[in-house]
């Protein structure tokens, strides 16, 4: 009886073994959805939480939209020939359930050179990082650090499709494809929670609704505002 004790202590750490090597085996690299999912988890202690509204909008910009739209009167250093930026962080912005809070008073700080220097790759110009900071963040109840530490997370949250992230023709297509294209890289993110900002022509802007800690959350408002344009265009990248 012992030896046959023995054999099936032998056998069982065998198949333990076993078992572990082939769930080794059929571990897949992580997708860019389920590696933002991740992400997410593991920022999801550290973000410092806003006080004094309800919820977010990260507003993603089409960058060739806005300069093509502005043309002569948009900004330079986001715009110049050569800048190939595709979706770019507009801001984020601190919002009631009806309406929102703007320019809260920054107490004399603004945005020093070294700071802004260090959030170019989400946002294009200084210029604007500066008047994100002034319009909506001074309203977050979070220090200017703090805030643009939430920026950066919530960016994070977010997959752009691939086929968003680079274009090199005009490129013409219905808001809501636009907005399902998002759905299917962001898993866990549903139509409520997102709309599609157009002008009379150019898809302009992709908004994504949520919480303090950065959770995806619906926003009846924001998507009541959302683009009824049968078609927009979306113009090609700069250069690059």
């Amino acid at each position: 009886m012992r030896c046959g004790r023995r054999s099936s202590r032998r056998l069982a750490a065998f198949l333990g073994v076993a078992l572990l090597a082939l769930a080794g085996c059929d571990q897949q690299p992580q997708s860019d959805s389920e590696a933002a999912q991740s992400a997410a988890v593991d920022v999801g202690k550290k973000i410092p939480l806003g006080k004094g509204f309800d919820f977010y909008v990260l507003s993603l910009s089409w960058s060739p939209s806005y300069c093509e739209a502005e043309g002569e009167n948009a900004n330079r250093q986001q715009c110049a020939s050569g800048r190939p930026y595709a979706f770019v962080v507009h801001g984020l912005w601190p919002q009631f359930e009806r309406g929102f809070p703007e320019d809260c008073g920054t107490g004399g700080q603004d945005v020093d050179n070294d700071t802004a220097r260090s959030l170019y790759d989400l946002m294009p110009s200084a210029g604007l990082i500066r008047h994100e900071w002034r319009k909506h963040g001074t309203c977050s109840g979070l220090s200017q650090a703090d805030y643009f530490k939430v920026l950066r997370f919530a960016r994070e949250r977010v997959v752009v499709p691939q086929e968003f992230r680079r274009l090199d023709d005009y490129r013409t297509l219905s808001p809501g494809e636009a907005e399902q294209s998002f759905l299917e890289a962001n898993p866990g993110l549903d139509a409520s929670q997102i709309a599609v900002s157009c002008d009379h022509r150019f898809l302009r802007e992709v908004r994504i609704c949520m919480t303090k800690d950065l959770r995806f959350r619906g926003c009846p408002e924001i998507d009541r505002r959302a683009c009824r344009a049968a078609k927009v265009v979306m113009p090609p990248m700069r250069g690059g």
